[in-house]
């Protein structure tokens, strides 16, 4: 499956089994500071905010992104920046990438209501 973006993307329910699995990939959030408090997926969430990563560009990524091999799922609300995200990375070479459908919206719907909404 692809958005607008042509960035593939992954279902919700498969980033849930992909976490309980233990399976290691980067969950990359690119919402913004304000909208934390709102909902979270937990300690395990690597935050670069879509704001953080216009203004500085690749200088934004952590020591995380080292690898290009590394799988990456971002996510955001609804899925509409972490679509922008990824397809942005996937040109940069991280080919690994997907971004999570439906957003944090989506896993708070259909996986686990005490993640929040708003």
């Amino acid at each position: 499956m692809a958005n607008i973006y042509g960035a593939p993307e992954v279902t919700v329910q498969e980033v849930a089994a992909m976490r309980q699995r233990g399976q290691e990939f980067i969950l990359l959030d690119v919402r913004e500071q304000m909208e934390l408090r709102l909902a979270n997926l937990g300690q395990e969430v690597l935050w670069i905010p879509l704001s953080d990563l216009a203004a500085r560009r690749e200088e934004a990524l952590t020591d995380a992104f080292a690898d290009k091999e590394v799988s990456i799922v971002v996510f955001c609300h609804t899925g509409v920046r972490s679509a922008q995200v990824t397809a942005w990375l996937r040109q940069l070479g991280w080919h690994h990438t997907v971004s999570m459908a439906g957003g944090i919206e989506a896993y708070a719907l259909q996986v686990d209501p005490d993640v929040g909404r708003y």
